[in-house]
């Protein structure tokens, strides 16, 4: 499989831009986003790549910055070789629990302690949104409870809800890369409860999940928080991320006409995450 690797330069190049940058252009398909001191660097599916339908997300953004592109081809290569030397750092969060890949050397002296090794796959913990949802499985009680990790990406989140306790836990991402990341990652972490899939939220069914997790995008989240609803047990709580802060009141509205109650939301530079109820 062949990415496409795209290049952006932003004016002014600062954390809003990008961060809106990077939100819009995931919802045309780019998958991985590095921030760089000149703009970001964005992953895309060679096949799904369009020219095109990018620069008409460019000129609709709703931001005044200007931004140029270069774009190339690349080959599948050792990905943790990049990522080692150019993007991921081990991250610290809460001095709980500590992200690090296998070339990284930090000893496993906090609570959790979670091997990664990305890929191309979005989610080593870095971005706002992931950061969010950890935060909130480290104050959680996942114990012995079933658990839906969706768009699972690394599957980060579902490594951690199974560290606290949760079982059995379904993780499922729409990406083939994501998928055989994810596997290598529960291998890595010796973790043998997660169900890894690959599909949407069709591959559902009559399952039902007392904690759902779904990091995705705004406009995935509304198409499908009817399913989540109708798969999540009473009383059980709903946690969404990867929009931001002014998308609250339609993610809220879409939430109660399926039965969910919100309960709070947390925020990282206008990111946010929502946490809804199935009262």
């Amino acid at each position: 499989m062949t990415y496409i690797e795209v290049k952006f330069t932003c004016t002014p190049n600062d954390e809003v831009v990008n961060s809106i940058l990077s939100a819009t252009i995931g919802e045309i398909g780019f998958e991985s986003f590095v921030e760089e001191e000149y703009g970001t660097i964005a992953y895309i599916q060679s096949e799904i790549f369009d020219e095109e339908k990018l620069q008409e997300t460019l000129n609709s953004l709703p931001i005044e910055a200007e931004i140029i592109y270069t774009f190339k081809s690349i080959e599948e290569q050792n990905w943790n070789e990049e990522w080692e030397k150019n993007y991921f750092q081990p991250l610290i969060i809460d001095d709980k629990c500590i992200i690090q890949s296998t070339f990284h050397n930090v000893p496993p002296t906090y609570d959790y302690n979670i091997y990664i090794d990305p890929k191309m796959a979005f989610g080593t913990g870095h971005h706002q949104t992931t950061e969010l949802i950890i935060r909130e499985i480290l104050k959680g009680d996942f114990k012995g409870k079933s658990v839906l990790d969706m768009g699972t990406g690394t599957a980060i989140l579902a490594i951690l809800t199974s560290m606290r306790g949760a079982d059995p836990i379904t993780a499922i991402d729409i990406d083939q890369w994501a998928y055989d990341n994810a596997v290598e990652n529960l291998n890595l972490n010796h973790i043998g409860n997660i169900d890894v899939q690959i599909g949407g939220a069709e591959l559902l069914g009559d399952k039902t999940f007392d904690i759902i997790l779904a990091n995705i995008n705004r406009n995935i989240l509304l198409n499908d928080i009817h399913i989540y609803s109708s798969v999540l047990n009473q009383g059980g709580y709903l946690y969404m991320s990867g929009f931001y802060v002014e998308d609250i009141p339609s993610i809220t509205q879409e939430c109660n006409k399926n039965g969910l109650t919100f309960c709070y939301n947390t925020t990282k530079e206008n990111w946010t995450a929502v946490k809804f109820i199935k009262a």
